[in-house]
């Protein structure tokens, strides 16, 4: 089993199938995007370049979706907190998904490798 199907198993419900969820919605968006572990937490790349965790607030016990250039993207329901370059976009696990929210957010942040913005090597 891989170390990411662990890290989802080892989830509780709702918090469980949220995170899978959320999974699926990112795989889904490019051919080109790929899951891998770093910091212990699902993290998924753009032709090898990071542009998404998932993770959740343990105080809180709410899922959310880091955008690793965040700050680059003005979306409303995104959140800056103290982080200087990254943005989390909270998720409800006991709501239904609000996808093409979360269709629209992965998109402004993908867009960003497409266009340019952020350098791929």
């Amino acid at each position: 089993m891989k170390e990411t199907d662990n890290f989802y198993l080892n989830l509780e419900e709702p918090n469980r199938s949220c995170m899978l969820a959320l999974r699926n919605i990112i795989l889904e968006q490019n051919d080109m995007v790929m899951e891998t572990m770093k910091w212990g937490m699902p993290c998924f790349c753009y032709k090898k370049k990071m542009f998404c965790f998932l993770s959740f607030d343990r105080k809180m016990k709410e899922p959310y979706i880091l955008i690793v250039e965040g700050r680059l993207i003005d979306h409303p329901m995104l959140e800056a907190g103290t982080r200087s370059r990254m943005k989390i976009l909270r998720i409800d696990p006991n709501s239904d998904l609000p996808i093409s929210m979360i269709v629209e957010v992965l998109n402004e942040a993908l867009d960003l490798y497409r266009n340019g913005v952020i350098r791929m090597k």
